[in-house]
């Protein structure tokens, strides 16, 4: 059996020869290494982002910022570089999460139907059985408004007028998520997790913004501030706030300091609640900060309210 502290000596007695060596031919090798320059990307994608950045360059020197050196409004330049990096994005990327998702009970009835589409002004939602885990289709405005206009009744099961969505899974890049909705002329995805549940869904319109950026229509409410303080402490939010920018904006990062990927506070209060949280349920978050439901319905959260931990007693003072 080897000696062990002589071993251990030699191997101390190698490592220094060997840093010893690194040292002295360290200058050399770099020097060597300088001769021959790494190759640059040669890529298309990258040399049409270089052209953009050196254009762009030439317009600031040149004072010209409106059309960044050549034929090409910002707005074209903004495009152009988030459609260069467009396929970098995959499926969870884009998606609305979870928690933002309005869905439609398979069970509920015609004129709750009806009401969901009124309320809320979407053009497709998701079907479910039970739980949203469990997404058996969609329907599509178009068909309820024919029956509606009719002088039909509707249909005692109105399930027949389902559409079936694509299903795809959260690695799946965006590129080919469009490509999938292009050849099966669907407009609506069902995003699937691990475990084939239910982690997003994904419109076509969700897809196009990510080039062109956010798209209005005349049944957008006017954009509302995402984040108020209320009072000292305390702040109410839009489910829909991105969890870090709410953790800067309070001052305390340990709020997005969560093991599992959520990015909405809407997320962060469906892990807290292991379900969707009904309305005045309060959630504790391991930093201290308490989450408060003050809207929402079965199937997501709309509003939160957030409460700041309570200062810790001041070290050393005295009682008496």
């Amino acid at each position: 059996m080897p000696d062990t502290d002589k071993a251990d000596g030699s191997l101390a007695g190698d490592a220094d020869s060997s840093d010893r060596g690194s040292s002295s031919g360290g200058g050399l090798w770099n020097a060597i290494r300088g001769l021959f320059p790494e190759e640059p990307d040669t890529s298309l994608r990258a040399q049409l982002e270089e052209a953009i950045d050196e254009h762009q360059g030439e317009a600031a020197r040149n004072g010209d910022e409106r059309t960044g050196g050549n034929d090409l409004s910002p707005a074209e330049v903004l495009m152009l570089k988030n459609l260069l990096h467009f396929s970098e994005h995959d499926a969870d990327d884009v998606a609305i999460p979870r928690g933002q998702i309005v869905a439609l009970d398979s069970s509920c009835s015609w004129a709750e139907l009806v009401a969901t589409f009124a309320e809320h002004g979407h053009s497709r939602m998701p079907v479910y059985r039970d739980e949203l885990d469990e997404v058996i289709g969609m329907m599509h405005i178009k068909d309820v408004f024919a029956i509606i206009a009719g002088d039909g009744p509707p249909p005692d099961d109105w399930t027949v007028l389902m559409r079936q969505p694509l299903y795809v899974p959260q690695a799946r890049g965006a590129l080919d998520v469009l490509a999938d909705m292009r050849a099966k002329k669907t407009h609506l995805a069902i995003v699937v997790d691990e475990f084939s549940g239910t982690d997003g869904i994904i419109t076509i319109e969700d897809l196009v913004e990510e080039i062109v950026g956010e798209i209005e229509d005349e049944h957008d409410d006017d954009p509302v501030e995402q984040l108020i303080e209320v009072s000292d402490g305390v702040w109410d939010a839009d489910a829909r706030a991105e969890l870090d920018d709410v953790a800067e904006k309070v001052g305390d990062p340990k709020l997005a300091e969560i093991a599992e990927p959520v990015d909405t506070l809407g997320g962060l209060a469906f892990v807290l609640a292991e379900g969707v949280p009904q309305p005045g349920t309060v959630l504790d978050h391991p930093s201290g900060w308490k989450v408060e439901v003050l809207e929402g319905d079965e199937t997501h959260v709309t509003r939160l309210r957030l409460h700041a931990p309570e200062p810790d007693p001041v070290e050393g003072s005295d009682d008496g």
